[in-house]
């Protein structure tokens, strides 16, 4: 393949990854949506349209693989399509989470514990994703590492957060008005959404951390 063509096609990578993000992002958000609203009908979309997002991930994934089997790149070029392979698959992965947030909207039989601000959390880590996106599209080493750092405050949104619903659990008279059994499987659907959401953020950390490598072949976000 010709140099010239050869580096369109990286470039083509960099934007089909970046425009992968865009979608993966936008189901979070209707999960979010879902989640707040009630809304079953979004909801359901946010789970039949992961088809999407899993099959950009396969596309990609086999433009990856073709480009090192075929190209054998090497230094500077061999970092960008190694770390643009495992940004998909974490983005693959958020795409998930995002489907679950779409599932506990559809299995939740009531709001439980409203002053928990999961909305915040999920603001917060979709801030996280945006600003690793845009450390890989500016390869903007700085920024990854702002984004490793705000990590840590997301993981202590998420711990206040399960910490305050088990305490309202045990010291509330939530289990006096509602059915227990009822009542626990809410309670776990929360813990869950908390608990997908700190995840989102930690593979945002994973695309910081692969795209510093990229960048400066520096490991040190790499865990």
């Amino acid at each position: 393949m010709p140099r010239e063509k050869y580096q369109e096609r990286l470039a083509e990578l960099r934007e089909d990854v970046l425009y992968m993000s865009e979608i993966v992002a936008e189901r979070l958000r209707m999960g979010m949506d879902a989640l707040a609203e009630k809304d079953e009908a979004l909801a359901q979309r946010v789970i039949d349209e992961d088809s999407e997002v899993n099959r950009l991930y396969l596309d990609l994934e086999q433009d990856c693989v073709d480009l090192l089997a075929l190209q054998q790149p090497v230094a500077g070029d061999l970092r960008f399509v190694t770390a643009s392979f495992k940004i998909i698959t974490d983005l693959e992965r958020i795409g998930d989470l995002a489907t679950n947030l779409g599932e506990y909207t559809l299995q939740a039989e009531r709001d439980v514990f409203p002053d928990v601000d999961v909305q915040r959390i999920g603001e917060a880590t979709l801030d996280m994703l945006d600003d690793a996106m845009r450390a890989y599209a500016d390869e903007d080493a700085e920024a990854c590492f702002a984004v490793a750092a705000t990590d840590d405050d997301v993981d202590e949104l998420c711990e206040t957060a399960s910490t305050d619903v088990m305490l309202d659990l045990i010291e509330g008279d939530e289990l006096d008005t509602a059915d227990p059994e009822t009542l626990m499987a809410d309670v776990s659907r929360l813990l869950l959404t908390i608990r997908d959401l700190e995840r989102v953020g930690d593979h945002a950390v994973n695309i910081a951390a692969r795209t510093l490598y990229m960048i400066e072949n520096d490991d040190a976000l790499i865990y």
